[in-house]
Order: C-alpha cells, then sequence, then structure tokens
C-alpha cells in the first residue's frame, strides 16, 4: 500500500462529516544548483523517501563516474577520415616556486579539453601524426607518434603549462610558459590498439604525468578501434614464455597479431653500493636495479630483454671529482653507468647521465647493445640531503632501453661518514600520499550528497501526503 492514499468506508447510511479545509501547501526549500530537478511537464507527485534516496544514489554514481572518466579524443585528416583515436585520463603534478617556496599544483586532464590545429595526421615521411590536448590558461599537452617496422609509438610527450595561470599555479613567481619533453615507452603493433589500465608515470624534470584508463591507436586506416589490442607490460597478469633459471628473464617473440601475455618480473633485490673519493664515500647508493631492453631479432621481429640485477653477484665502483661523481654497477655481462652533477650556483645535485652496455641473447640481430644518455635531470636532492623514493622509477635512456629503479636511495658528494642526510620525497610517493586522500574526501562528499537528497526526499514526501 506504500504511495497511496488509504480511504476509510464510513458506517452503512452514515455520511462523514465534511472535511477541513487545508491549508495552503508551503513551497519546498530551494535546492542547490547541483540538486535542483527540472520542472515536469506533468504536476508531479512527491516521491517515498525511498525513491528520493535512489536518486541520491544515482547522483553519487553519477559524480564518482565523472571523477574516474577518461577523456576522448580524434584527430582527421581534411577529408574528415580519424587517424588518431586517444582515450585517456592524465594526472598531472607540477613543481613550481611561490613567494620563493617549493609547491605543488596537481590537476586532472579536464574532460572539456580540445584538440588543437596543430594535431595533424602526418604527411608521410615528411611529417608524423601529433595529437595536441589544449586545456584551461594556455596549457597543452602533445603526444609525438612514429613508427617503425611493424610498431607505432608515443615518441615523445610534449608538456606546455602556463604558470601565470593563477587557478592552478597560486602565488607562482614566475609568469612565463614552461615546456618539458620526454621520450615514452607507449608503444603498440601497427593494426592494434594500445591498451593500458595501470599507471603509468612519466617523469619531466619539475613535471610528473601519470596516465591511466589509457586505449589509443594512431595511423588508423577505417576510422575506429582496431579489434586487436597490445596491452602494456603493467596490465600483464599470465605468461606464455620459459623463465629460465638464470636471473636474466625474457619474454619471447611479440606475435605479429596480438602479443602473447608476459608475466611482470619481480620487483630486483635492493642492493647496497658506494664510491669512495679522496675525502671518504661520496656516492652511497640503495637502490633495486633492472634493465629493460627491446631489439630485434634475426627473423625481423621484435624482442624484450628483462634483466634485474642481484645484489650479491653485482660489483661497484666509480669516481668523484668535485662537481662530478661516477657509479659503475656490473653485473655478469651487463654493466650500468651512473654520472651525477653538482649545480653549485643551487646546490643541488642529479642524475644527468646513464650508459649502458650488456650482451642480447642470441636471437638477437645484433647482440652487442650499448646506449647512453647524456641529458637527464633525474633523481634530484639538495646538497647533504639524500634522494628517497618508495615507488618504481624509469629512467629512459633511448627509446629502446629503460633502467628501473626501484626502493631507491641515494646520496651524492656531501655524505656524513656512511649515513644518509635528512631525507627529500620524491614527487611520485608524495602523490600516492596525497591519492587516498583525495579519494576519502571524494568519498565523503558523495556521502553528504545522499544524505541532503535523501532528507530532501524525506522532506518533500511528507508536505505531499495528508492523512484523510
Amino acid at each position: 500500500m506504500s504511495g497511496r492514499r488509504r480511504r476509510h468506508s464510513p458506517e452503512w447510511g452514515a455520511l462523514p462529516p465534511p472535511p477541513p479545509p487545508l491549508p495552503p501547501p508551503r513551497p519546498p526549500p530551494p535546492l542547490s544548483p547541483l540538486l535542483r530537478s527540472p520542472p515536469a511537464a506533468a504536476s508531479p507527485r512527491p516521491l517515498p523517501p525511498a525513491m528520493a534516496g535512489a536518486r541520491g544514489l544515482l547522483a553519487a554514481a553519477a559524480l564518482l563516474g565523472f571523477l574516474q572518466a577518461s577523456s576522448s579524443f580524434e584527430v582527421k585528416d581534411s577529408s574528415g577520415k580519424v587517424c588518431i583515436i586517444a582515450n585517456l585520463t592524465v594526472a598531472f603534478s607540477v613543481e613550481y616556486k611561490s613567494n620563493g617556496q617549493k609547491e605543488f599544483a596537481h590537476f586532472f586532464l579536464p574532460q572539456n579539453a580540445t584538440v588543437e590545429s596543430q594535431s595533424s595526421c602526418g604527411n608521410g615521411n615528411k611529417s608524423h601524426p601529433v595529437l595536441v590536448l589544449g586545456f584551461g590558461a594556455g596549457h597543452s599537452l602533445s603526444l609525438n607518434f612514429s613508427e617503425h617496422s611493424d610498431n607505432y609509438q608515443v615518441e615523445e610527450l610534449v608538456f606546455h603549462y602556463n604558470l601565470s595561470d593563477a587557478t592552478l599555479f597560486h602565488n607562482s613567481t614566475a609568469g612565463a610558459v614552461k615546456k618539458v619533453s620526454h621520450k615514452t615507452t607507449i608503444q603498440a603493433r601497427m593494426g592494434t590498439k594500445y591498451r593500458c589500465i595501470s599507471a603509468k608515470h612519466i617523469n619531466m624534470k619539475s613535471v610528473n604525468v601519470t596516465f591511466s584508463n589509457v586505449t589509443l591507436e594512431a595511423y588508423l586506416t577505417n576510422g575506429t578501434f582496431s579489434m586487436n589490442k597490445t596491452e602494456c607490460a603493467e596490465d600483464m597478469v599470465s605468461t606464455t614464455a620459459i623463465v629460465p633459471t638464470t636471473p636474466k628473464q625474457t619474454t619471447g617473440q611479440v606475435p605479429t597479431t596480438s602479443p602473447a601475455p608476459t608475466a611482470t618480473p619481480p620487483s630486483p633485490a635492493v642492493g647496497k653500493y658506494n664510491v669512495t673519493g679522496p675525502n671518504g664515500i661520496c656516492v652511497l647508493a640503495y637502490m633495486g636495479l633492472q634493465l629493460n631492453i627491446t631489439y630485434q631479432r634475426k627473423d625481423q621481429k621484435m624482442g624484450l630483454d628483462l634483466l634485474n640485477f642481484i645484489p650479491q653477484n653485482t660489483t661497484s665502483s666509480g669516481r668523484c671529482d668535485n662537481t662530478s661523481a661516477f657509479l659503475n654497477l656490473t653485473f655478469e655481462k651487463t654493466r650500468v653507468i651512473f654520472h651525477f652533477v653538482l649545480n653549485a650556483s643551487t646546490e643541488k645535485y642529479f642524475l644527468q647521465g646513464v650508459n649502458v652496455s650488456t650482451t642480447l641473447p642470441s636471437e638477437a640481430k645484433d647482440p652487442k647493445f650499448e646506449a647512453w644518455n647524456n641529458t637527464m635531470s633525474e633523481l634530484r636532492a639538495t646538497v647533504g640531503n639524500s634522494y628517497k623514493c618508495s615507488a618504481e622509477e624509469n629512467l629512459q635512456v633511448t627509446d629502446k632501453a629503460l633502467v628501473n629503479v626501484f626502493n631507491v636511495q641515494i646520496q651524492v658528494f656531501k655524505i656524513d661518514g656512511d649515513k644518509f642526510g635528512a631525507v627529500e620525497e620524491c614527487q611520485l610517493d608524495e602523490n600516492n600520499m596525497l591519492i587516498p586522500i583525495i579519494v576519502g574526501a571524494a568519498l565523503a562528499g558523495l556521502v553528504l550528497i545522499v544524505l541532503i537528497a535523501y532528507l530532501i526526499g524525506r522532506k518533500r514526501s511528507h508536505a505531499g501526503y495528508q492523512t484523510i
């Protein structure tokens, strides 16, 4: 009988007394813009409390979906044919100066970001496809694609941000537009879509960009996503390759249609390394080290070589002077050299270069592999302090070589004996602490919205029903 008015039948032959006049109904209290419903065409009936609560739950679910939704973008050629599709969620964390103090701005790529006119489908060998997304007061994110053999990839990520945008960078000392760029490991087989649900972090000096819930494809031929997909390594949970007994782990061949799932290798053990200079220890490093190399096989297909350094089988050496330090780590036939430098004007040290040399499996077309990058700016900290990061960090050497460091703590130059100085946390760790706070605040807001919707529905239902 819920939701209906009950009529009480009078005794036979008696007429019920006339009902007293009803007072005019009071208008319902005004609703907030987020909760106000549009006017109905017909005379509305008040909702019972249960239905009002359901409406609140729907509103909460819709808001939660908005918070987690990916944004979708397309690039078309002059004839209107789609050549790039990208569905993705992007989070930014930017370090900037405010009144001489270090501040961080955290924000997402908004759903109302626009595909800028600089976006292009490319023109053969003259230019490559590019997706440029503009948002806010002069901010833009560019994904520059390229193709090689049977693969395509996001070769370079470029981010322009405007420090004069007070809505994001409160009290920013600088007002210029900054540009940062970085190579990426986002790649897929031609004719497949790239899919990665897991978070992928890309560090670009003072900017950290995190991709998640990504589905994208370039060089489209039919204007829509391909049925086949290439999954990122972070999403792969099973393996079809035989893992050898040695610490070296390979994923086997990458199939011509869609790649076989590959197990993510276990995190490497943390090793303790140091370098001694004329004045004592000048490099002190605790970290797990993993090498990730993509190579061409003799059959022209692509292979992936993953190597975890085993600390007890790794030898360390190096040298230092007043402004430069080298840490050399050798494991079996693989050597990684880290080059740190000191910026005397800012009293900061950082990793400027990485050199990698190894011997690839016999199936590689060229077993001898060497790569280097001397334009990096990673693992940055103040002299006298140590840099620490519990999250995995990916150091991009080239588009074929990646050095992954785990649970790293490192200090260079000014070291008191064999002990680390004060800790400076990496941006990734600060983001990981911030995410639970944001999620908790969002959930608290959703609970409040549901409660308000329920109370309003309950009040309206009591105002609409009168006892007869």
